[in-house]
């Protein structure tokens, strides 16, 4: 039976849960039965991965030299920085982007460095390598250019470079494509023959064991004997910072590197990031109020103005300065909101003209639009219409085009068999961007359909909602979900526990807030407040009894503490604890 909001629930694994196994992991890890077979749903069996899962020690992350590319990398900057050699870190204007260059010129500075660093514009150069910024160190003392967070396919822009006489170094995440950029060095654990235990790492993520390896060579130079050694960890929080934003998954190497920035992130003391968060008015840091709090903001330069804006103010230290630089970013986040939504009306519009039934993949193209904000509202077309969603903003003849996917379908590895329609393409599996002459955007559209018909099932047409375990609300004790909050850092990757709780009374519905659905769950004889954002129109749908998929939290009012179940989704009841 489907729920009421017509999403279908699955087990997130279906596991045998032994009781010597789950006794085992409990008094191992000193933890609750749930925790116990959430873990082992999830794939953690025995202690130590447990106690490295809740943990996350950072002296556990794996040896950067597995990383291809590193050797010859870290060997020329080594090289740059004792003899003083301009460095200058080109980024990408997304929050990776950002982060990642703020990261690599604060840490190589700090170093002994010599380095600036060139943001490209959205508008003006598109993604990626900027052939003008090549020619523009080429023609200053620049000796070494170190792209970040892109450059993989850069290949006419290093064959630029290498014409010009710069040493590229190339560190990047997304996908290779079949014929390589012929740099100094290529930094990407996607790379073949890569060594290093994951290949899920942001743009920052990357440059940061960039910077863990040159640390390690510069030490055995002797070069620390005449001036101090910076602590990496305190970079940080610039890591946790752009791999929340990137949506790469939160588990492994990410989970280590994000836990530790969120502490960082949360006790403050990098002056534009305190900035920001007083100016978006967060007083609570997790990877909530980071993806949509902090990056948004950060993100909002790129789309409509410079993204230089947004390394300038996490390399800010003047509070004075910082607080103006972040006031910027939030009237620009303001503005991408309003863009944003008349683009979604229109976009509402294209597929109310042309239907959506019928079809796998949605393809939109308009010239009113703002290549800012269309990847964003890709990503809304999938929340609402759960296909792949591509939209195009078309202007003197050409597209810009951003996409986001769903699971089932790979959109890089789709595009590349559309790549005859394409003057290029990029990203990974859930998204990606495009450019493509206005002409072609018709024949693309019809043969990307085509790619989606033939690789997406019907059943990937049905939004799915994955749930950890089925427990009874008797279990779910204060003690119980703080143990939970232990799963956090939580995100792509590592979603937040989500329990099943069937047979239950919903007691007392009301609307709150106009938008909110809130109840008390009752179930023999034990209850719990619930709250459901976004949910009041079923209000008049609710049945006398019904099944809840909830993240369990606990609240807090005037000191007190409570369990509260946040309701994901809820159906008629139709089954039972066995």
């Amino acid at each position: 039976m489907m729920s009421l909001t017509s999403q279908m629930w699955l087990p997130r694994n279906e596991v045998e849960l032994k009781a010597d196994l789950l006794r085992g992991l409990s008094q191992s890890l000193q933890v609750g039965l749930l925790t116990a077979r959430i873990l082992v749903r999830r794939g953690i069996l025995d202690a130590g991965k447990g106690r490295s899962f809740f943990h996350c020690p950072l002296a556990e992350l794996p040896d950067p030299w597995l990383l291809p590319g590193m050797e010859p990398a870290v060997v020329r900057l080594t090289d740059a920085i004792q003899r003083q050699e301009l460095i200058l870190v080109h980024g990408d204007y997304d929050v990776d982007g950002i982060s990642g260059t703020a990261l690599l010129v604060e840490t190589l500075r700090a170093l002994g460095g010599k380095v600036d660093y060139h943001i490209p514009l959205r508008l003006k150069d598109g993604y990626g390598l900027s052939a003008s910024a090549v020619r523009s160190a080429a023609a200053t003392e620049v000796k070494v250019l170190l792209s970040v967070d892109c450059g993989i396919s850069a290949v006419d822009e290093a064959r630029l470079a290498r014409e010009l006489g710069l040493d590229l170094i190339v560190t990047d995440h997304h996908l290779p494509p079949p014929v390589l950029p012929q740099a100094l060095a290529l930094v990407n654990p996607l790379l073949p023959g890569n060594s290093f235990p994951s290949d899920e790492l942001s743009g920052v993520g990357v440059a940061f064991f960039l910077l863990v390896a040159l640390r390690q060579a510069l030490r055995q130079t002797g070069h620390f004997n005449r001036r101090i050694e910076p602590d990496l960890r305190l970079g940080l929080d610039l890591v946790g910072l752009g791999t929340i934003a990137d949506v790469v998954p939160l588990r492994g190497v990410n989970r280590c590197l994000v836990k530790a920035g969120l502490k960082l992130l949360a006790t403050g003391g990098r002056t534009g990031i305190d900035a920001l968060k007083e100016v978006a008015g967060i007083d609570k840091v997790n990877c909530g109020s980071v993806g949509f709090g902090l990056a948004p903001r950060l993100n909002a330069a790129g789309r409509l103005e410079d993204a230089t804006l947004g390394v300038q103010l996490l390399l800010e230290k003047d509070r004075e300065a910082a607080r103006s630089l972040a006031e910027d970013l939030d009237r620009f986040n303001r503005e991408r909101q309003l863009i944003e939504k008349e683009t979604l009306e229109q976009a509402l519009l294209h597929l109310e003209e042309s239907g959506v039934d019928g079809r796998h993949a949605l393809v939109l193209a308009d010239a009113r639009w703002h290549p800012g904000v269309i990847g964003i509202v890709a990503s809304r077309l999938v929340e609402r219409f759960h296909r792949p969603a591509l939209l195009i903003a078309l202007e003197d003849g050409r597209g810009k085009g951003s996409g986001r996917s769903i699971p089932g379908f790979h959109l890089y590895q789709g595009l590349e068999q559309c790549g005859n329609f394409l003057d290029g393409f990029g990203g990974h599996q859930m998204a990606a961007g495009i450019s493509i002459s206005a002409e072609r955007v018709d024949a693309f559209s019809e043969a990307f359909e085509k790619c989606a018909a033939e690789s997406i099932r019907p059943e990937d047409l049905i939004p799915q909602k994955r749930f950890d375990d089925e427990v009874l609300l008797e279990e779910l004790t204060l003690e119980t979900v703080r143990e939970l909050e232990r799963f956090s850092p939580c995100g792509a990757g590592n979603p937040e526990p989500l329990l099943l709780a069937c047979g239950i009374r919903a007691l007392k519905p009301r609307i709150v807030g106009e938008k909110h659905l809130q109840f008390t769950a009752g179930q023999g004889g034990y209850s719990h407040p619930c709250i459901a954002f976004g949910m009041a129109s079923l209000l008049p749908e609710l049945p006398r009894e019904l099944d809840l998929l909830f993240s369990p939290a606990v609240n807090e009012w005037r000191g007190r503490k409570t369990v509260q179940l946040v309701v994901r989704d809820l159906r008629p009841a139709q089954s039972r604890l066995s």
